[in-house]
């Protein structure tokens, strides 16, 4: 595994993709950065950091041909991956909030976004960037937000906490290397740490309309399943609506 370490970038997604058109990597090459000055999230989104105190960094995983309808697996890997990190540091109340954040609470600790580099129907390679908030405390413009010492009143070493996802995140990984396509058991263990789960949620769609249902799992494709007041579970994509709470 190579480790590519910078003082400030951008966003450590761009500069490995960039780097990937410039030639053959190896696989598992990570790009961290102490500042990501235009950090990317979901839709479009900032991501926001305060600069050595954070991780935020990318991963490159070389793909063997995985299909491209099944690239949500690549979500719950990495969700996954990230969770059980937490988990062993004692952070509480942790869910995963579909698609890709992690929560202590109601608080987001972490964003994933994975940009896939395809051909044809197949994923060559994924990008996959983690932004987890560790020791800063501050988040006076995000009510929603919080990090690992916020909730835990502990400070981390950065390095540790990397080497700590990154070893998870290859034991998930691993799996795409065999084409798994029926991910049994860990889908199981994604629904089970489901962000309201079973629970009425409030959501809203592009036009702005807000409505009730209850979230009954999330399909292999990503779709959020929802069961609306007629009864019948509904499927919503990314782009079609959003999770308020």
């Amino acid at each position: 595994m190579q480790i590519i370490k910078l003082s400030a970038t951008e966003s450590t997604n761009t500069y490995l993709k960039e780097l990937w058109k410039r030639g053959k990597l190896h696989d598992y090459t990570v790009v961290v950065t102490k500042d990501q000055t235009k950090g990317k999230g979901q839709m479009g989104a900032v991501w926001q950091s305060e600069a050595g105190k954070n991780l935020t960094f990318s991963v490159l995983k070389i793909m063997d041909g995985f299909d491209l309808k099944d690239k949500f697996l690549l979500n719950m890997y990495t969700s996954m991956a990230v969770f059980d990190t937490l988990y062993a540091i004692g952070v509480p109340r942790l869910a995963i909030k579909w698609p890709n954040d992690i929560l202590s609470g109601s608080s987001k600790l972490c964003g994933i976004l994975i940009e896939n580099i395809v051909a044809g129907t197949k994923i060559k390679a994924a990008i996959i960037g983690i932004g987890l908030n560790v020791n800063q405390t501050d988040f006076s413009g995000s009510l929603k937000a919080s990090s690992v010492k916020g909730v835990t009143n502990v400070h981390f070493d950065l390095d540790d906490l990397l080497g700590q996802i990154l070893e998870n995140l290859q034991k998930y990984l691993i799996n795409t290397d065999k084409n798994l396509s029926n991910p049994g058991d860990l889908y199981e263990d994604y629904h089970s740490r489901l962000f309201r789960l079973g629970v009425a949620s409030t959501f809203q769609k592009q036009n702005g309309t807000v409505f009730t249902g209850i979230i009954e799992g999330v399909s292999l494709q990503g779709k959020l399943l929802v069961r609306l007041e007629d009864e019948h579970i509904h499927k919503f994509d990314l782009k079609e609506v959003r999770l308020l709470y």
